[in-house]
């Protein structure tokens, strides 16, 4: 791993030099990725650009402005589609939301709700984040009332490593069985789910819902190789703006999905920047952005496993910086054996680190449950870290 760090080091450094909130302040170190993404100079360009010269309402008139805002829409729409690795865009379809928990709630609403009958299952993570959840349980509820019975099946984990389990998976897949949700990187433990490994379990016919709110803008994404019929994401964790997200819908298994109710006007900034952003991400590399913060994250978690005072959360035997297996991707959460975490974010704080205290929203689990994540992207440094540690050592 410090190989990869050093090999890396003279592409990230003009990459850091590129988000004007880091470079003006050299003192913090943004460790909240995961919660929101810093912006480059070229996504805040394109946003300048776009409100300084064809500011408008998409799809509603036909001067040059509305013109040109409409092609800013319908130009990001396959921007997504080729940034998801998209094999057969003309058969799918990107509809733009807030952020990723509206995309999982119109899927479970406007979608799903219209496919289940009496007795049917539906499979969904019970440890993953709340929006993953909350969604799918008010189908049933909806159901429920309208005198259909519908079964929530965990989707099981893993105790050793913490991805999916498919052996526990295909004890709970059934002929009734007609949608899974999941989640690519898990938003607390940092782990890749392994995903692709749930179609071999369902079969050709049940469609997958996957929440790529952590894994999109963080490594290499291929919507054929996951093979899913969903693809919902955040774009203001993708360095857009915030009130961003899409909807990848692949349009092969079942109908079309149509968000339900008047659009009314799209945020066309924001979806501005999210083609921006990409267009960046892709220039960038993520699979080099992908070594570089699973590197510095395989770094934080092997000197902090050495730390008696504190408890790294996830897979132990990930911990260790020669691990051979799969690594964290760009996210570490742990806790201090005596200090509540969130009194630690606050010391961190005062020690120039921004990182998230808390529960970090997971279905299950509640503040007693809290610890401190560390999240990072391609701004972040080896420096970086090292201060962190020196100042976790300190406050063993």
């Amino acid at each position: 791993m410090a190989d990869a760090l050093e090999e890396l080091r003279s592409w990230q450094r003009p990459l850091r030099a590129q988000f004007p909130i880091i470079v003006a302040n050299p003192e913090l170190a943004y460790l909240d990725s995961a919660a929101t993404a810093q912006k480059p100079r070229a996504v805040l360009d394109a946003v300048q650009g776009y409100l300084t010269t064809s500011n408008a309402n998409a799809g509603r008139g036909s001067y040059p402005w509305a013109n040109a805002t409409t092609a800013v829409v319908e130009r990001a729409r396959e921007r997504v589609k080729r940034f998801l690795g998209d094999p057969a865009p003309e058969r799918s379809s990107v509809h733009f939301t807030s952020g990723a928990s509206e995309g999982l709630r119109a899927v479970a609403r406007d979608w799903l709700a219209g496919r289940l009958a009496d007795g049917d299952e539906i499979v969904v993570p019970f440890a993953d984040h709340e929006a993953n959840l909350a969604p799918w349980l008010e189908v049933r509820e909806l159901l429920a009332r309208q005198g259909a019975k519908i079964r929530v099946r965990e989707l099981p984990y893993q105790n050793s490593s913490g991805d999916y389990d498919p052996a526990a998976l295909a004890a709970s897949v059934g002929p009734r069985t007609r949608f899974v949700a999941a989640t690519h990187v898990h938003h607390v433990y940092g782990v890749d789910m392994n995903v692709h490994r749930i179609r071999r379990v369902v079969g050709p016919d049940v469609p997958i819902c996957l929440d790529a709110a952590q894994s999109i803008g963080h490594l290499p994404f291929s919507v054929a190789e996951l093979d899913v019929d969903f693809v919902v994401f955040s774009g203001h964790k993708a360095m857009a703006l915030p009130g961003t997200g899409a909807v990848w819908a692949r349009g092969r298994r079942g109908p079309e999905f149509r968000p339900g109710g008047w659009a009314g006007t799209p945020n066309t900034v924001g979806i501005a920047s999210l083609a921006a952003a990409l267009d960046w991400l892709d220039a960038a590399g993520t699979d080099r952005i992908e070594a570089w913060t699973v590197a510095l994250a395989a770094r934080l978690t092997d000197r902090l496993s050495r730390l008696g005072a504190y408890e790294v959360l996830g897979c132990r035997s990930s911990l260790a910086a020669d691990s051979e297996v799969q690594r964290r991707r760009s996210i570490v959460a742990f806790r201090h054996r005596e200090i509540p975490s969130r009194d630690l974010g606050f010391i961190l704080y005062g020690h120039g680190f921004m990182v998230r205290s808390d529960g970090h929203c997971q279905a299950g689990a509640g503040d007693a449950d809290g610890s401190v994540r560390v999240s990072l992207h391609v701004h972040n440094t080896a420096e970086e870290i090292e201060r962190l540690l020196a100042t976790l050592t300190n406050l063993q």
